[in-house]
Order: C-alpha cells, then sequence, then structure tokens
C-alpha cells in the first residue's frame, strides 16, 4: 500500500520538474514547489505583503518593497498601495510614500521622512526565474541614499544553522544577532510635513522616550553579513535552494533582529543617486531540481485532545490538488501490546478549500473510550483519546489555572520555584496629556478632572496584561469578566488551585485558598473597572505605557516601572467619550454583578451601580441604540427591573432585523418572558423564533463554505479567536433553542480550536493542551520562544489569496499572540459548553 502510494505520489510530482513559472488563476506566480506572490497581502508591519516566496508550502521570504530603512520594524513608515494590476505576464503595483492618514497619527503613528515619491514594482516570469524591477517616479534624496532600497525579509525560524553564499562569501544563519555594530543618521533628522490637519497629533519626543527607541530603526544596525551580487540560501537543499542576483547594485545581508527582536533577516539593495527608471533589477531563481520531487504531503486532522464517545468524530484530510485519494485510511487503536486497526474509513470528497482538496472521514460510531490514530498513508495523525472524562482535566482548567493568574497585573505571580512577574504597575498611573497616543488610545482635552500628568490615586488594583503588551484596556478587562461571570453562571465549574490575595498583591499558583478560582478571576477583572471609574468619575478607556520602548517590553512585567509613583515611567491612565463601548461596559458591569453576589457582595453592588449609572448617562439614537439592547437585556435579567424590559420590547423589531448580532444575547431574556400574557411580550417571543430560523438558514450556508463546519473567512489575521467568540454565541441559541441549533456547531466549533483547521500546522491553538499544541506563542515569554499554559493563539491565519499558515515563531502577532477580553476564555468556554451539551 505505501510503496503504491509513494509511487503515484513520484509520477505526479515527475511532471512538475524544472517548470517555468506560471499565472495561475489565484494571480500569483508558480511552478512545482515554488510559488511567487507580488502584492496580494498588504500588512508589511507584520512581515506580510509586497514581493513574497513560497517553497516546499513555506513561506522562505516575504515583504519585497521598497522600503526607507534597512532594518524596518514595525514602527518604521510602510508605502501606500495605490493599484495592483495583472498587465499580460505580469504583476505591476503602484505605490507611494508618504501614507499621510499614518503620518505621526493613528492606531500606531509612523514617521516619515521628507520624501514623497510614487513607484511601480514589476514581478514577471523570465527564464527559470522571477524578474523584479522598481522604477521610482523621482530620485532618492541626498540625504536618504543608503537609506532607500529594496528589501527581501527572509524567515528566521527555518534558517537557523542553515547556510548562505554571497558571490564568494559563506555563511551560516545564527541563531542570535551578532555584531559588530554600524552607526547611522536616522531618518528622523529629515521628518515630512505630512500630517493631516484635523487629525490628532502624537508626541513623537515622548514616544521616541530616552535611549534607545523602537521608532527610531536606523541609527545603529548591525553590520551586513556580507555584500555582493548574487546572493544564495541554502544552498545546499536542492529543492530548497533560493538564488537572488542584482543587476543594478550590491546586495547586503543584514539581520534586522540587532535593532528590532521581532526582526527577519534582510536582503536589499540601495537605490542609487539619481536612480529613477529602473533603480532596482532583480532575478529570483528558486531551485528547479530535476532529481528531487515536491508534492504537498497530506495533512490528517484531528482534536489534538479528542472525543467524547457520545461527539460526533471526523477526521479532516488535507490533500494536495494534484494527488488523487489512496486506499487504506485506518482508524488505530493502541493498546498495551500495541496499535490495531479498528475501523477501515472510507473519506469522501468535500471539495477544495483554498489551495487543497479536503475529504471526510467519520468514525461517530467508534464509542469504545481508548488511545486511537487515523492513518492515510505514510501519514498519521496524533494520537488523541475517546473517553466519557476526555475534558475533564487539563483542558479547559489551564485558563484559570495559569494563564489568567500569569496575566494578573498589579500582582506578584509566583508558581513553586517560578516567579512569573514581581509586584507589577503598583506605581498606576498618572492622567494622560491630551494628543494621540500608541495602540489605539487618543485622549482627548477636557474629559477628565485631574490635570495632565497629575496622579490619579486608587487605581493600581485589579485587572490583566494584555497578553503581548501588558496595557489595561476596559474591552478586554469588563470583558473577560463578563465571558467568565456567564461561564459561571452557565456551568458553575469547581475549580481552587490558586490562592490570590488582592490586598497583599500576591498570587500563588498550585496553593488552594478555599475560594472558588473562576470568581476570583471575574473579581479581578471588575476590581479594575469599578476602581477607576470611581477614581476618575466616568469609565476609563485603559492604562497603558508612556512610550514605545516601555511598549515593546519582552519579559517580567515588573521590569517597565520602578513601582515609585509620580516619576516619568508611571503608566497613563485614558478616558473617552464612547457611548458604544461605555454601553457594552453596562452589559458586561450587570453580568458579572449576578456572579459576585454572594461571593463579593459590595464589588457586586458596585458593578450593579455603575452599570445603572452609565446606562442613565449615555444618551444614543437610531442603530447606535442596539448597543443600548444589551446592556438593558443584562440590566433586567440581572434586576427584574421593568424599564429595561420596556426598552427592550419597544425595539423588538431591531432586535430581529438584527437578529445574526442580537440573537444570543437576547435568547436568554426570550426564554424567561415565554408564557407572558403580555402583548408585546408574546409578538416578540414568536418574531424572535421566526427570525432565529431564517438566520439559521444563513448559519447553513456559511457554514457549508469549508470543510469544519463553522463559518470561517479566512484574513490576515487567524480566525481562531472568531470561531471560538460564534461558538460562545452559538451556545446560547443551542441551549435556548435546541430544534432550530443543533449543538454540534458548537463541538465544531472546539475541534477547530485543538486541531481541525487549515495548513501543515494542525497543532491545537490552546497552549500546552492535547497531543500537540501552540508551545512557542506572542505571550510575555515570548523572547524565550515559549508559552503560557491556557493561553489560546490567534491562530491559523491566511497568507493571501489561498496560503493558511502557522509558524512557530513567536513573533507574529496575527498567529500566535495571546488575547484578553476572549481568546482562551471564549475557549474555556467552549470546552464547558461542550461537557454539558453531551451530559444532556
Amino acid at each position: 500500500m505505501r510503496i503504491r502510494v509513494l509511487l503515484a505520489f513520484m509520477l505526479v510530482a515527475a511532471t512538475m520538474a524544472a517548470q517555468d513559472f506560471k499565472l495561475n488563476e489565484s494571480g500569483y506566480y508558480t511552478a512545482g514547489s515554488v510559488d511567487v506572490m507580488a502584492f496580494s497581502d498588504f500588512y508589511p508591519e507584520g512581515h506580510q505583503g509586497g514581493v513574497s516566496i513560497l517553497m516546499k508550502d513555506r513561506r522562505v521570504a516575504s515583504n519585497g518593497d521598497i522600503r526607507m530603512e534597512a532594518t524596518p520594524g514595525q514602527w518604521q513608515p510602510v508605502p501606500k498601495q495605490l493599484k495592483r494590476e495583472i498587465v499580460g505576464n505580469a504583476i505591476v503595483t503602484t505605490l507611494c510614500y508618504p501614507d499621510s492618514s499614518r503620518h505621526l497619527t493613528g492606531f500606531n503613528p509612523m514617521v516619515y521622512p521628507d520624501y514623497q515619491v510614487i513607484y511601480k514594482v514589476r514581478v514577471e516570469p523570465q527564464d527559470d526565474g522571477i524578474l523584479v524591477t522598481v522604477d521610482l517616479d523621482k530620485p532618492v534624496p541626498d540625504f536618504l541614499l543608503g537609506k532607500v532600497g529594496f528589501n527581501l525579509e527572509f524567515y528566521p525560524g527555518d534558517l537557523f544553522g542553515k547556510p548562505w553564499i554571497m558571490d564568494n562569501q559563506t555563511g551560516i544563519y545564527p541563531r542570535q544577532p551578532n555584531g559588530p555594530l554600524m552607526r547611522t543618521q536616522p531618518n528622523q533628522q529629515h521628518i515630512g510635513n505630512f500630517h493631516q490637519a484635523g487629525k490628532p497629533l502624537a508626541n513623537l519626543k515622548q514616544l521616541n522616550g530616552k535611549g534607545y527607541s523602537p521608532m527610531i530603526a536606523d541609527d545603529i544596525i548591525a553590520e551586513p553579513y556580507a555584500v555582493g551580487r548574487k546572493f544564495t540560501s541554502c544552498p545546499d537543499d536542492p529543492v530548497g535552494r533560493l538564488t537572488i542576483e542584482s543587476f543594478t547594485g550590491d546586495l547586503k545581508l543584514y539581520d534586522g533582529r540587532m535593532n528590532h527582536n521581532n526582526g527577519w533577516f534582510v536582503l536589499r539593495s540601495e537605490v542609487a543617486k539619481g536612480a529613477t527608471k529602473g533603480a532596482v533589477r532583480w532575478k529570483i531563481t528558486p531551485a528547479h531540481d530535476r532529481e528531487r520531487y515536491w508534492f504537498h504531503l497530506p495533512v490528517i486532522q484531528t482534536s489534538q485532545v479528542g472525543y467524547h464517545p457520545r461527539q460526533p468524530k471526523r477526521a479532516i484530510i488535507e490533500l494536495d490538488t494534484r494527488l488523487s485519494p489512496q486506499d487504506g485510511t485506518t482508524l488505530s487503536r493502541i493498546d498495551t501490546d500495541g496499535e490495531h486497526v479498528v475501523k477501515r474509513l472510507n473519506p469522501t470528497l468535500w471539495g477544495k478549500f483554498l489551495r487543497y482538496n479536503y475529504y471526510v472521514a467519520d468514525f461517530s460510531d467508534i464509542t469504545e473510550p481508548g488511545l486511537y490514530r487515523v492513518n492515510y498513508g505514510m501519514t498519521m495523525s496524533s494520537v488523541f483519546r475517546i473517553a466519557e472524562d476526555v475534558y475533564d482535566r487539563g483542558v479547559w482548567q489551564p485558563v484559570i489555572e495559569y494563564f489568567l493568574p500569569v496575566q494578573m497585573c498589579h500582582m506578584r505571580v509566583a508558581e513553586k520555584y517560578r516567579v512569573w512577574h514581581d509586584f507589577c504597575h503598583m506605581d498606576d498611573a498618572l492622567m494622560a496629556p491630551a494628543g494621540n497616543h500608541i495602540d489605539g488610545y487618543d485622549q482627548k482635552p477636557g474629559l477628565s478632572k485631574y490635570a495632565e500628568l497629575q496622579k490619579v490615586p486608587g487605581v493600581n488594583v485589579g485587572g490583566w496584561h494584555d497578553a503581548g503588551d501588558f496595557d489595561l484596556r476596559i474591552e478586554s478587562q469588563a470583558g473577560e469578566a463578563y465571558i467568565l461571570a456567564l461561564a459561571y453562571e452557565a456551568f458553575h465549574p469547581e475549580i481552587d488551585v490558586t490562592a490570590i490575595d488582592q490586598q497583599k498583591h500576591i498570587v500563588e499558583i498550585h496553593e488552594p485558598d478555599g475560594r472558588n478560582d473562576l470568581l476570583q478571576q471575574v473579581e479581578n477583572g471588575a476590581l479594575t473597572v469599578v476602581r477607576t471609574y470611581q477614581a476618575l468619575g466616568r469609565l476609563y478607556r485603559g492604562i497603558i505605557c508612556n512610550n514605545v520602548r516601555q511598549y515593546v517590553l519582552l519579559g517580567d512585567a515588573s521590569a517597565m516601572t520602578d513601582g515609585v509613583s509620580g516619576n516619568e515611567d508611571d503608566r497613563w491612565i485614558f478616558t473617552e467619550d464612547n457611548p458604544l463601548r461605555a454601553l457594552s461596559t453596562v452589559a458586561q458591569l450587570a453580568g458579572a454583578s449576578r456572579v459576585l453576589k454572594g461571593f463579593n457582595d459590595a464589588l457586586a453592588a458596585e458593578c450593579l451601580q455603575i452599570a445603572k449609572d452609565v446606562y442613565e448617562q449615555t444618551a444614543v439614537s437610531g442603530w447606535a441604540e442596539s448597543a443600548k439592547l444589551q446592556a438593558a437585556i443584562e440590566l433586567w435579567l440581572t434586576t427584574g427591573e421593568q424599564p429595561y424590559l420596556d426598552f427592550v420590547l419597544d425595539r423588538q423589531e431591531m432586535i430581529v432585523r438584527g437578529i445574526s448580532r442580537t440573537g444570543w444575547c437576547a435568547a436568554r431574556l426570550v426564554q424567561k418572558i415565554t408564557g407572558s400574557k403580555d402583548k408585546r411580550a408574546k409578538k416578540f417571543v414568536a418574531d424572535f423564533r421566526k427570525a432565529l430560523e431564517g438566520y439559521k438558514t444563513q448559519l447553513d450556508s456559511q457554514s457549508a463554505e469549508t470543510p469544519y463546519g463553522v463559518p470561517y473567512r479566512p484574513s490576515i489575521w487567524g480566525a481562531g479567536w472568531d470561531i471560538q467568540r460564534f461558538g460562545f454565541e452559538y451556545y446560547f441559541l443551542t441551549s435556548a433553542y435546541p430544534n432550530i441549533f443543533p449543538a454540534e456547531t458548537v463541538y465544531n466549533a472546539l475541534n477547530f480550536v485543538l486541531g481541525c483547521h487549515p495548513g501543515s500546522n494542525n497543532a491545537s491553538f490552546a497552549s500546552g493542551v492535547g497531543a500537540k499544541s501552540a508551545t512557542v506563542a506572542y505571550g510575555l515569554n515570548r523572547a524565550d520562544w515559549s508559552y503560557i499554559p491556557g493561553g489560546v493563539v490567534s491562530g491559523t491565519a491566511l497568507i493571501r489569496p489561498d496560503f493558511p499558515e502557522l509558524l512557530e515563531f513567536p513573533f507574529l502577532w496575527q498567529q500566535t499572540e495571546y488575547v484578553l477580553g476572549g481568546g482562551s476564555s471564549h475557549y474555556m468556554f467552549l470546552v464547558l459548553a461542550t461537557q454539558q451539551l453531551l451530559q444532556q
């Protein structure tokens, strides 16, 4: 059997050897095992976009484009893409500098040097390679010579220990960046006047801070490892070798990690003085070896944890579209004496999704407890369990046992020998000055009773660090407490493995304290929202560090500030006038107050009172009233007071029209008023159910677009968080209307997170959960290429137009970042929901 499979693979692959590049229907070039994409993506600050090269279904190089520095990071200026078109057999993309919408303003402000240029990047096949040509509409000014160049970034994770050749020079890609260093004049000495009138303005001096600044990427960089005209990466790999030749100037190999820990290796050539037409010309030649062949190896996607006996069980098999399915797919049971086939599976074709064909192998009839594995030819799945207690230990618990305790702010967090972080941010916080800051923080004048940089007392309590950035933003804090509260309300899980002392600011993991850990975490989220409201007299936007050097901190959160209040390293607290966010917080505080009652009565009462006050103070109209509906629903569920129900019933048509957004939340209220004699209530109950039936048809159509049984439309960011949120919301529909919404969709959402997702990396997104999981993640310990148990990464992302990717790399936030206000808590909710539904 396996010999036949191998021969079939070789026969197909032989037809692919040494092919010239062809432009396919998806709009990129392909030849055998190599794909070259040109500006299908545009996310350069995330190392994604420009000219990208995939070899053997691995992205080896990306972001091929004109840049203003040798080794830019996420804070450096990026171009604006104006147009991408296919001209004959070429892909021609028009771009420009600056993008004035991002100059010293926006979510993360950038600083553009004083150079306005429109340029075209032309990518086209030539012989056995790809020719890249760059035309500028004006030459580079003298002060930017040596700075402006064409960069191509090489993904470092696959290159450590691999060789390279530059002309007659050789080297090995190092695991860490190595000196010597070189100094250059930073581009910030020549800032352009591009700020758009009326847009908020960032304080560049403040963002730069003192000493090293990530905002400045070009004052001190590593000297290039080599300079030459012809560069070959991985010359020892006959199907992974990549050669690049420059016809217009020297190539230089830099290490971008020298001034940005999350940098990549960079190959670049500088634009010469006076050059415009053909300012850059490169020939990119990937290996074409006639003796060796490659194809996308089959991937078996199963839950890395396993299945409950009564749960539907399906393996998803991902195949190269050039290959036909093979006989011999089996399910094996693993016993003390070895592996035994218990079922011969017959995978059925689902169809093509993204770039692969997918087959589904059902083994739902297997219910006997044990260890199992799916085999397809020479490919094996991870070993998984079938058991009644499959979700009972080490599946949802790590979220409460590890992840949330580790993320707790204003605490010292220890786990036996280990200290995750020492006392942190005890000097919070100073009132933020007006202006555009970073990470979406923008303080408007006149909103606070405190003067700029005045100490705001009493806010150094509660909260969780945003997973990678250490800030506390209200939607993460209140949102996390809300999800946890609904989980406790629905499932009442009992767990006590952590001691949390809010008075002493100490957390001891694996030291029980006689209090429910989940409720202690609801308390922790409520505390930061309530105490900041009491201090400011209004809701906060969040608390964040005051410069970019602090923002990019890797490691112990206690190192960000010195713990002494009133000096220049203190974090800033922001407030805002945002009715929609305020009303979301109302709903979240109302939900938290329900479960805190009887656990922390004083805090429960404070949550509810703040929710009521903000509800009354926040006026909205038109479509924005939909935000007030959730607030009214949660307040009614908490208090039973008639005005909140009246608000909902008076706007029932809005709920019915927006059923895809409002249905999950309103379902709990509708169940409680079913049977009411009130005419408005009767009409609402009937219309609501009818609308849900229409919504179910919509969901069925969306779920049928992929082999995974859930609505899933891949994007630049991994879709794991969105699918978990969908599953969380869907639970309330299936629990209230099981005849309309079958429980299987909840199981599908959980299975997606636990390993049933596209691409060759079928790891569980939940770190430390399952046979294979994301154990390199974008958390506080990412610099150590490590993870936090129970953290859930963003997951498989899309390299547009059709390549699913989940790299084992700690610095790609769009694939491996943890998050608060969802993510892990939604995942935990899904596991608990699955347990409950399977017991019914």
